[in-house]
């Protein structure tokens, strides 16, 4: 009878240290294909602790995993079309101006989406990583170009990549394309 005791209480020991295992592992992944190219970011800035890197994303997660994005109205979403429009077009004649600008009108969306105001860049960008982890990185790319980082073709590169979040910010959910005319877009050469 012991022994029949002390073989179940190792079976389950065992089945519990698997679960705990498969468990950990599924976790690890489960943050990877959230986070993306996120995940690799934090891990190396953690100079590749996967453990420190994930308790900070599962702390995000905490954080604002329970955000609701508030959806934009039509006349909201048109203004800032019209205002990416506009930055777009000062691009040409200023560069540095324009992805300042950029930046700003990012923070502002994601602000009046319901993210935490830009006052603090990076919980903002964090808050951002937890809802939009594979367009987060254009917002840490347009921020370190607004500061000065960069010639004028990074410029533009960080700034054709902001339009991949603002492009995602902007429907909201929609399903509907940000564009309002591509190909008038196309034709003025905008960056």
């Amino acid at each position: 009878m012991t022994t029949l005791v002390i073989v179940l209480a190792v079976a389950v020991l065992v089945a519990a240290g698997v679960f705990f295992v498969i468990g950990r592992r599924n976790g690890k992944h489960g943050l990877r294909r959230r986070f993306g190219p996120e995940y690799d970011r934090v891990v190396a800035r953690h100079d590749g602790d996967t453990r420190a890197a994930e308790h900070e994303l599962n702390e995000r997660l905490k954080r604002h995993g329970s955000l609701e994005e508030r959806t934009l109205t039509p006349q909201e979403r048109e203004e800032y079309l019209a205002r990416w429009a506009r930055v777009q077009d000062r691009f040409v004649d200023a560069p540095q101006q324009a992805v300042a600008e950029a930046d700003a009108l990012l923070a502002e969306l994601a602000r009046d989406l319901g993210f935490p105001d830009g006052t603090d860049f990076g919980e903002q960008a964090d808050a951002l990583s937890v809802h939009h982890a594979h367009h987060v990185h254009a917002y840490r790319r347009v921020h370190a170009a607004r500061r000065g980082e960069g010639g004028t073709e990074e410029l533009r590169t960080a700034l054709v990549e902001a339009r991949g979040l603002f492009d995602v910010l902007v429907s909201n959910g929609t399903g509907r394309p940000a564009h309002r005319d591509e190909h008038h877009a196309e034709g003025r050469g905008r960056a």
